[in-house]
């Protein structure tokens, strides 16, 4: 956008603001899709949810209690990393929920890109047990809360965030520690 200094008759080109790519990580229940919209509408920025993006066989498997595969999980990973480099590539700012359970899940997701900031949401077992309980409507069972632990690579290279506080707390606690990545607060 270009901007008319009068005093000079110069025209400048304003900052455009980093694009930046938030992917909010963390096992089933940590709260990835909560904090995800509220993030997204926060920062006025699109949200994408990791759990529209599987492949309908692997929702009746987990709905079956059957935990995913890598090999399961490609297809999936391959989706959000085109949503990623799609938003990349338009200029445009995005906040996705995806498990990213494991380093190299996150390094399919990312594909080198400097854009793209993991986030890691992180709860105790009993934390996210007693979460999975109370959730009603959802196809992850609650028993596949183990595996998902199992799973999990906890990232070195993320922000990590403890999940205990109010959902409305965690947004501002993301937004203040991203930094100049994400638009000041109105």
């Amino acid at each position: 956008m270009a901007v008319r200094d009068p005093d000079q008759g110069l025209t400048l080109e304003a900052a455009k603001p980093p694009v930046t790519i938030i992917v909010l990580l963390g096992v089933s229940g940590s709260g990835k899709s909560t904090l995800g919209k509220r993030l997204a509408d926060r920062l006025g920025w699109p949200f994408f949810d990791g759990d529209d993006f599987h492949p309908a066989r692997n929702i009746a498997k987990m709905a079956r209690g059957q935990p995913l595969t890598d090999e399961d999980r490609e297809v999936w990973l391959d989706r959000l990393a085109e949503v990623i480099e799609t938003s990349i590539a338009a200029g445009r700012s995005a906040v996705i929920a995806c498990s990213a359970l494991r380093q190299t899940y996150r390094e399919r997701l990312a594909r080198g890109h400097r854009e793209v900031v993991f986030v890691y949401l992180k709860g105790s077992p009993e934390l996210i047990r007693d979460r999975l309980a109370h959730r009603h409507g959802h196809f992850m069972p609650a028993d596949l809360l183990p595996s998902q632990f199992a799973a999990l690579e906890e990232p070195i290279d993320a922000l990590t965030i403890d999940i205990r506080e109010s959902p409305d707390t965690l947004v501002e606690t993301i937004v203040h520690r991203l930094g100049d990545r994400v638009p000041a607060p109105p």
